[in-house]
């Protein structure tokens, strides 16, 4: 379309990922190289599972304290278990994290984002999939997000709520309701 992006290229071979930038970066296409592959995936699945929240947020109309919360919360759940699996910690708060994260949150061409608006509209998760070919990784990243951070300990609570969603019949007020009445504690633990 001509209007300017970004992204990571992710790799353990630098002089390969150099090349691989080099190669697509021009005048509204900007390439960035990152040498943290794990993290990198990490940011590109779980961004999904944080954005059918953020959908189920907007379509209940929380209003956008209740969205940057959580995003933002989100994140701290992305870098948990980005570390505990291996990845570096600052890679979430890059392109391929925070970046993405905002983006599949708030923009309108989510499909993670979509099925949460519809979830919140009272839609069944089979009609909803029924109805698009496009495919929401978000709905069967929450499943294996959730095993991969027992497998680490790992809490994600964002996550385990979206599952309750999508898997077990919660509602998604009753998930919010959940997700606001958990212990009290500081931020700086995540």
């Amino acid at each position: 379309m001509g209007i300017p992006t970004a992204l990571v290229i992710a790799g353990e071979d630098q002089d390969l990922v150099q090349e691989i930038q080099s190669s697509f970066s021009g005048p509204t296409f900007r390439a960035y190289g990152s040498c943290d592959p794990i993290g990198v995936e990490i940011g590109g699945a779980l961004k999904n599972v944080i954005a059918i929240g953020a959908g189920i947020s907007d379509g209940l109309g929380l209003g956008h304290n209740a969205v940057a919360a959580l995003i933002t919360r989100g994140l701290a759940e992305l870098t948990r278990l980005a570390v505990a699996v291996g990845a570096e910690a600052e890679t979430m708060s890059g392109l391929a994290g925070l970046g993405d994260l905002v983006l599949t949150c708030t923009g309108d061409l989510s499909r993670n984002r979509q099925v949460g608006l519809k979830l919140a509209a009272g839609l069944e998760l089979g009609a909803i999939l029924g109805s698009t070919p496009m495919v929401a990784e978000g709905v069967r990243t929450t499943a294996v997000a959730l095993k991969l951070a027992a497998k680490h300990g790992v809490d994600l609570p964002i996550a385990a709520e979206m599952h309750a969603v999508l898997n077990q019949g919660r509602s998604p007020g009753e998930a919010i309701q959940r997700l606001m009445s958990r212990a009290l504690r500081n931020e700086a633990g995540r």
